[in-house]
């Protein structure tokens, strides 16, 4: 494999070498240009306040977002993003994990990395990172950039070294004008520091505020059906208390919460966020995620623990932490309890969670990246993508 990505990587230097690479002057759609910085509009911005008119309320505003990135930096990160020469032997991009038609997530119960080892828990989506103020399923980086150098360096991911990183980037024929052309000014553009920025650039312009709740909740009501109207009814009930932790308009509180979902068998207990904080009331706890594009992200949970939405609705109601193992103590969050809700209440809220997807402003995949290695690299058939395939049929 070393000597296979070595000849990939002096084939791209003959195919680029001549090739005039220019990043995008023009921010992603929905971002505004100013003084050469890309900022967000969006109409969630006539609301101040993430309290207004109650939790679950429509009327909500969003927490603060993270840009004014340039558009070079974006676009940048786009590439970058795409490109398998950021792992240890080619084999690996972020979005290999991280697939734009999978919600940004890879349809695996756990991700596989480096070597086909399968790692700890589940790609999470990617949709909206710009507003976390924590990242990873255990909460354990604060920033993008933070966040960003665990898949790159861990050995079950993408095996890299900051080392080899540096000197295949340097070394490639595209990347150090293309860093210039996002980094102007700066004595060393080409540096570890801004290949995680640009990373977090790219990942700032995934935004998804265009569901057709989005537009009910913004006036339009005509964009709700009646099935998807009584679903909502009963995510924001005091009975079902979805909206407590997965409260809108982000469909996350950006908590930790321990609610006692079971592992796969054979798998041990993941402590979660018992090991980030070092809180032994954090046992098996995780941070929420959001709920925006979950169709798309199946199997759910961590560790990928069931593989159907119904399936994670229906866990919510079938009582307070029944799923702990036996002789484990675990202090489950107060919102799990039990609803007792029915199957059609359980269905009327899988219906309205389709009602949370807009794919409207996703990237796009670039068609070669500058390492002349495949963007396509590690794409494989997924539990999600087989299913979505026997649909088809």
């Amino acid at each position: 494999m070393k000597y296979l990505f070595l000849l990939l990587l002096i084939s791209s230097v003959a195919i680029h070498a001549s090739e005039n690479w220019v990043l995008k002057e023009g921010c992603p759609p929905s971002f505004e240009l100013r003084d050469g910085q890309c900022f967000l509009v969006n109409r969630y911005q006539f609301y101040d306040s993430l309290q207004n008119r109650g939790v679950g309320g429509t009327q909500t505003g969003l927490p603060e977002f993270r840009d004014g990135f340039s558009p070079q930096q974006i676009d940048l990160g786009r590439y970058l993003f795409f490109d398998p020469l950021l792992s240890k032997d080619g084999s690996l991009s972020c979005a290999s994990c991280h697939q734009p038609e999978l919600g940004f997530a890879d349809g695996r119960p756990r991700s596989i990395g480096m070597d086909g080892q399968v790692v700890k828990r589940a790609a999470p989506s990617l949709w909206n990172v710009g507003f976390l103020k924590k990242l990873f399923w255990d909460a354990r980086a604060s920033t993008l950039e933070e966040q960003a150098v665990g898949p790159l360096f861990a050995a079950d991911e993408m095996a890299n070294t900051p080392q080899k990183l540096m000197a295949d980037l340097v070394a490639n024929p595209l990347y150090p004008e293309l860093f210039k052309q996002a980094y102007p000014g700066q004595a060393t553009p080409l540096s570890l520091e801004n290949v995680l920025h640009a990373l977090a650039a790219f990942q700032t312009s995934l935004v998804s505020l265009n569901s057709p709740y989005d537009r009910y909740a913004l006036g339009h009501h005509a964009a709700l059906s009646d099935e998807e109207i009584a679903g909502m009814n009963v995510y924001r009930s005091f009975v079902a208390r979805c909206s407590e932790c997965h409260t809108p308009p982000l469909f996350t509180n950006q908590q930790i919460a321990v609610i006692g979902t079971p592992e796969p068998e054979g798998v041990p207990l993941d402590i979660g966020a018992e090991e980030t904080f070092h809180a032994a009331k954090l046992k098996g706890g995780f941070k929420v995620p959001t709920l925006r594009n979950i169709v798309k992200t199946a199997p759910y949970m961590h560790s990928g623990r069931f593989d159907s939405l119904r399936d994670a609705v229906e866990f919510y109601t079938k009582g307070r932490g029944h799923a702990v193992p036996a002789g484990v103590e675990m202090q489950i969050h107060w919102h799990i309890w039990e609803p007792k809700l029915t199957d059609q209440e359980i269905d009327d809220i899988v219906t309205f969670l389709g009602a949370l997807t807009d794919e409207s402003l996703i990237p796009e995949t670039p068609d070669k990246v500058p390492s002349g290695l495949s963007p396509l690299t590690g794409f494989q058939p997924t539990l999600n993508q087989q299913q979505a395939e026997h649909t088809d049929e």
